[in-house]
């Protein structure tokens, strides 16, 4: 029997989730109560433009020293100089949409005895997400990195940064979640990894579990976007994509990566980590970046202190060397370590000083939300996946600031939409 993410709290969920309450999407459900129609906390005065803060080495601190300034900084490209901009408003104010792996194949996927009604519920299918694109990018929306918002100063202070957006265009945050094709989803119709091609393109692996053929294409989001944008450069005017967040206890990218589990396990580790690594470095400089998603999908608001840092050290130890530092953390069920009261007491403390400077959590209720702390700026993220489609479908308008739900849902979606 194949099981579904260990993470999964109390057979609440059916697939690995991201909100606090497993409910993404009710008005009430926001992430541990995190996350307002309108942004909490006021934004200090702009300092101009500038790179994203900081991080630590490999090896996690013990909690009582600063962590380095050495994160992974996104790659950007110049914005062309005959494109007029308007400066941004509210740096916390700009929408957040993200997704979990596609589905190919959602007669299988759909249709799976265990999981079928978990995929139903969080995932999109590949058509699903091409008509999604095509919209947002309709409306006016273009993509930009967290690091775009806002950076550290030397007194370890977050500050927005001076965001130019091209006039009659508005911001949008991209990111995908679990981005390591797990083992229980081998044979449901979805990609199984990301690999680096012969024209230095990174496409997906398939297998498809009907015909059994193997393809190597644009089967999940980073490929897609990759294509769409090639077609639509403006859809990226600073070269940003979006952001891999990544667990560990299966390794990352679809390669069984992980020391901690599979040393003595998976007989090619060392090729699968390299591979992996390969993978990673291409996608980093072609615009996509990488947060943690804790190594074990742990919610953060009821882990103790000690788990918090057991799974910090691990995803440290096991994925933090094929990926880079970062400082991005997006919270697995987009579980808090706060309500709307600004971050402070020792799981913030011990997180900063990791080196995670942006948080993000889940409320599919609201277009924008953010929090501008001393140290950290934090942002709610707008689940795409059939809860929300259904609750669209059913008269919520959240998601037709950005695109026409009716329009994009896959007819190979039952009536019920969702798996609920």
């Amino acid at each position: 029997m194949r099981v579904l993410p260990a993470i999964l709290a109390a057979g609440a969920l059916a697939l690995a989730g991201c909100t606090a309450s497993g409910d993404q999407n009710s008005s009430s459900a926001q992430p541990n109560g995190s996350a307002s129609a309108q942004g909490s906390g006021t934004a200090p005065a702009p300092s101009g433009s500038g790179s994203a803060g900081s991080s630590d080495g490999a090896k996690p601190s013990d909690g009582t020293t600063p962590a380095s300034d050495e994160a992974t900084k996104v790659v950007s490209t110049p914005l062309d100089k005959k494109v007029k901009t308007k400066v941004w408003a509210d740096n916390s104010m700009v929408p957040h949409l993200f997704f979990h792996s596609l589905v190919v194949n959602p007669k299988v996927a759909f249709k799976d005895p265990e999981s079928g009604r978990g995929y139903l519920d969080y995932m999109v299918t590949v058509g699903e997400f091409k008509k999604v694109l095509q919209q947002v990018y309709d409306n006016d929306y273009v993509l930009v990195s967290p690091h775009a918002l806002a950076s550290v100063d030397s007194k370890g202070n977050m500050k927005p940064t001076k965001l130019n957006v091209p006039v009659g265009k508005k911001p949008m945050v991209l990111s995908i979640d679990d981005v390591s094709y797990y083992e229980y989803m081998k044979g449901d119709g979805f990609p199984t990894k990301l690999v680096v091609t012969e024209d230095g393109s990174v496409k997906n692996e398939y297998t498809d579990p009907e015909t059994k053929k193997t393809t190597v294409g644009d089967y999940d989001v980073m490929p897609i976007v990759d294509e769409f944008v090639k077609k639509h450069p403006d859809f990226a005017p600073y070269g940003h994509k979006g952001v891999l967040a990544l667990t560990g206890y299966n390794g990352v990218l679809g390669y069984r990566s992980s020391p901690s589990i599979y040393k003595g396990k998976n007989k090619n580790l060392d090729a699968d980590i390299a591979e992996a690594t390969k993978v990673a470095d291409k996608l980093k400089s072609t615009g996509w970046e990488f947060s943690s998603h804790a190594w074990g999908h742990i919610n953060f608001t009821k882990s103790s202190l000690s788990q918090i840092k057991a799974d910090t050290s691990k995803w440290k130890s096991d994925v933090e060397p094929i990926v880079g530092k970062t400082d991005l953390l997006i919270y697995p069920f987009g579980a808090d370590i706060s309500g709307l009261p600004k971050y402070s007491g020792a799981k913030y403390d011990y997180l900063k000083k990791q080196g995670y400077n942006f948080y993000f959590n889940v409320d599919g209720s609201t277009p924008a939300w953010g929090q501008w702390g001393k140290g950290y700026l934090r942002e709610a993220r707008i689940n795409i996946d059939g809860i929300s489609l259904k609750a669209a479908v059913d008269g919520r308008k959240v998601l037709s600031n950005f695109f026409d739900p009716k329009s994009v849902i896959d007819p190979a979606r039952p009536k019920s939409i969702s798996g609920k």
